[in-house]
């Protein structure tokens, strides 16, 4: 199986690679491929919504020549995506929430003259989510939001994984934590062998 990791943590030593990496570490470990790729690092422009990209069924399509077009590649050539993010206000970060915007645009043929296909239908989705709150107040609604999100473009979502962040006082990072990544890990390779 093929992972891509979507990171939208602007932090390359943050809490949320912390977890990410043992999960990762857990895949490849089982003989699966994996993409990390770093959306801070990337230039995603908003959607503006003008269906450029409901012209072509077989395309991305969209008018910004940025960094998506990539990002759109590497998520076809996958059987799974997973969205890594901290949570910030109830949801992910800024350049997670560009990509969803562009992607239910690129990849969902739905919004032109007439209804084409999805053209990632069937993919897999998972989040892994840190935040600073109860995880049932913290990572719910972006984990509701990546369940509609799912079931409107025909992926299967899998899960979340989150972990609860105490304050910058204390150490997030801990063996239960690494072990909880592992498992989620564990899960998912179980599921698809």
């Amino acid at each position: 199986m093929k992972y891509c990791v979507l990171m939208g943590s602007p932090r390359k030593k943050g809490n949320t690679i912390s977890i990410v990496e043992p999960f990762i570490d857990t895949l490849i470990a089982n003989g699966n491929d994996v993409e990390l790729i770093w959306l801070y690092d990337k230039d995603i422009q908003p959607c503006e919504a003008c269906r450029v990209c409901q012209i072509d069924w077989s395309i991305f399509g969209c008018q910004h020549q940025d960094d998506a077009q990539g990002i759109f590649d590497s998520i076809l050539s996958s059987d799974v995506i997973v969205f890594a993010t901290p949570i910030y206000s109830w949801y992910c970060t800024p350049p997670m929430k560009a990509l969803l915007d562009r992607l239910v645009y690129g990849m969902n043929k739905f919004y032109g003259e007439e209804k084409g296909p999805s053209l990632w239908a069937g993919k897999h989705t998972a989040i892994i989510a840190t935040c600073g709150y109860q995880l049932e107040k913290g990572a719910d609604l972006f984990e509701e939001g990546i369940r509609r999100y799912s079931k409107h473009s025909g992926l299967i979502y899998e899960g979340m994984l989150a972990e609860r962040d105490l304050g910058y006082k204390t150490e997030f990072i801990d063996d239960l934590k690494i072990q909880h990544a592992k498992d989620f890990a564990n899960s998912l390779i179980q599921r698809f062998s």
